[in-house]
């Protein structure tokens, strides 16, 4: 059996106000080369300063990481001549990080696994590079923005502990999970994660896989490059250590470079940049201030409300939907509102590819459906129907109960209904009969089709049952 060891530093750009070094705006939609400055552009004589935002933040991630967060962190050079670093080095961390040694508990499938943290640092995004024509191995020329140079990073290093590419992924989910919950980032926005992927296989040489953009590239990047390994070990031949990049359109990595070892870099602290103190009372302010982690509200929703794990894994995937799930738990049973949203809800979501943060749905809106089903007041049908309607018309869904008359019918008009399907519908009712008894449901579908799903279906069946039993 083949050992796989894979390694990700996973990069999260910051939405700050402001870049890393530098007062030009943080901004992802201006004209290229149109938010720079001599500072991010690496003109002689400018001077670096530190956005302090960006710091806090670094700590915040390192401590719910349960990493160890160094008292002082210096910044670093790493040199390297390429053209989307003007300046010919890159500030970073390296040999004083803000955090080390921490672990995180990832799911995968039934089975809990624990991933190792070796560090946490922050850095400078390079500038963004066009490849005209072609990929990185195959273009005609490339164009430069400079506006991405200075965006703040925050590095996330994990031992080499995955063993297989959907651990990888599932690391990364929680991971994007987790930031969100720390308002680190959000999935919704410009600001994206990117992973570099470290694989060695049968404990061979490793290779780099750069600059994998989402979960799912991650997965094929890796199951490509693992493929890819195996097959030079059946041919006999070795695995070199070097860099390469991911091409989505193809599925495939591409060789970009050899691989550069550490000393390569020629690393030294920035003289430009002073020491950075985290006293204990900053950590303490930092870590006092954390939210409940998403694994944390796992297993509290087990405890105090006893839903099934599937449900609590659904509840949990966006902070807002878990706290209001709360509240609305002390108006309705929590087995009802758990079902309802992690259902019908997540149904409508999904199909409309929105989050529930995104849906523009408020707690009130929720409770007033919820309110109509759990009082019986509305069926199952026109409930689904009401939700779809609020979500994708953006509407008011008393306005629409009342507009689109979906309450359910009084039983006047059900036992209406039921007339009229039993008289239209001889067949079916000489099936029933003759002992058919799936022939009522026949029955009940035409009474739900006439009252236009307002008619409850248990209700209807026992009218039918009732009309013909006469």
């Amino acid at each position: 059996m083949t050992e796989v060891k894979i390694g990700l530093e996973t990069h999260v750009q910051l939405d700050t106000d402001t870049k890393l070094f530098c007062g030009c705006p943080n901004e992802k939609d201006s004209d290229p080369n149109e938010n720079v400055c001599e500072t991010c552009l690496g003109h002689p004589g400018s001077k670096p300063r530190l956005n302090k935002k960006v710091l806090d933040q670094a700590v915040k991630a390192s401590q719910a990481l349960e990493c160890n967060v160094n008292e002082d962190v210096f910044f670093s050079r790493k040199t390297y001549f390429y053209p989307d670093m003007s300046k010919n080095f890159q500030i970073t961390q390296y040999e004083v990080p803000v955090g080390e040694s921490g672990s995180i508990e990832v799911k995968v499938g039934d089975n809990q696994k624990e991933i190792g943290i070796t560090r946490i640092h922050i850095e400078e995004d390079p500038a963004k590079m066009k490849h005209v024509g072609g990929s990185v191995s195959k273009s005609n020329y490339t164009k430069v923005d400079y506006n991405r140079a200075g965006t703040p990073l925050i590095e996330i290093v994990t031992d080499p502990d995955f063993k297989s590419p959907e651990e990888a992924r599932a690391y990364l989910q929680q991971l994007a999970q987790m930031l969100e919950y720390l308002d680190l980032y959000q999935s919704d926005s410009d600001y994206s994660i990117k992973s570099d992927a470290n694989i060695s296989i049968d404990g061979g040489q490793r290779v780099e896989v750069k600059n994998i953009t989402g979960t799912s590239e991650v997965e094929k990047a890796l199951n490509y490059e693992i493929s890819r390994q195996k097959q030079l070990a059946k041919r006999g031949r070795d695995v070199e250590q070097h860099t390469r990049s991911f091409n989505s359109g193809t599925g495939a990595t591409e060789e970009l470079r050899s691989k550069e070892t550490e000393e390569d870099y020629g690393y030294i602290f920035d003289p430009d940049l002073t020491r950075q103190e985290l006293d204990g009372k900053l950590r303490k302010e930092i870590r006092e201030s954390l939210p409940e982690l998403p694994h944390e509200k796992f297993e509290r929703f087990g405890e105090e409300y006893g839903l099934k794990d599937k449900l609590i894994e659904s509840l949990v995937t966006e902070a807002s939907m878990a706290d209001d799930f709360e509240k609305l738990a002390r108006e309705f049973s929590s087995d009802l509102v758990a079902s309802w949203m992690t259902g019908d809800l997540k149904k409508v979501l999904n199909y409309n590819e929105l989050t529930y943060t995104d849906s523009g749905l408020s707690r009130e809106d929720v409770n007033y459906m919820l309110g109509l089903i759990d009082e019986e007041k509305i069926s199952d049908r026109n409930a689904e129907m009401l939700l779809r309607t609020v979500v994708e018309e953006e509407r008011n869904p008393e306005e629409v109960v009342d507009e689109e008359d979906l309450l359910k019918a009084e039983d006047d008009e059900i036992g209406e209904f039921v007339l009229e399907a039993i008289e239209n519908n001889r067949d079916a009712v000489e099936d029933f009969e003759n002992g058919e008894d799936g022939a009522i449901n026949f029955l009940v579908g035409q009474v739900m089709q006439l009252s236009g799903g307002k008619a409850d279906p248990k209700s209807a069946r026992e009218k039918i049952k009732d009309e013909m039993d006469e």
